[in-house]
């Protein structure tokens, strides 16, 4: 994953929350589960388990600072977030199989080329 695109989409994300800063929790939980597994699908290609579970790390501090934000006392707590995070953040998969795996074409004995 290109550190740019990463960034870029935890800037969006980040903003996004900070519109939906009063929604529900189920409801911001529903959008980040979507984000984060449309970026898994993206990404998800095999040596980027890292990378991905950096993003997913990122995006459950971008939440947890727009949640901070609802209120002057802001009670969430380190075990309450976790809990919000394993509910709603899909774990870090890897959707794309390795090249050889991928490019590996059989045909009927005759080129694959014809």
């Amino acid at each position: 994953m290109g550190a740019q695109a990463g960034e870029a989409k935890l800037r969006e994300v980040a903003t996004e929350l900070r519109i939906r800063m009063h929604d529900p929790v189920p409801v911001q939980g529903a959008y980040l589960r979507d984000v984060v597994n449309g970026h898994f699908r993206y990404y998800g290609v095999p040596g980027n388990g890292r990378q991905l579970s950096a993003f997913r790390h990122h995006v459950g501090r971008c939440w947890q600072v727009a949640l901070k934000r609802r209120s002057q006392t802001h009670r969430i707590t380190a075990e309450r977030l976790r809990r919000y995070v394993d509910r709603w953040l899909p774990p870090v998969r890897i959707y794309h199989p390795w090249p050889e795996k991928r490019y590996d074409v059989t045909t009927r004995g005759k080129s694959r080329m014809r």
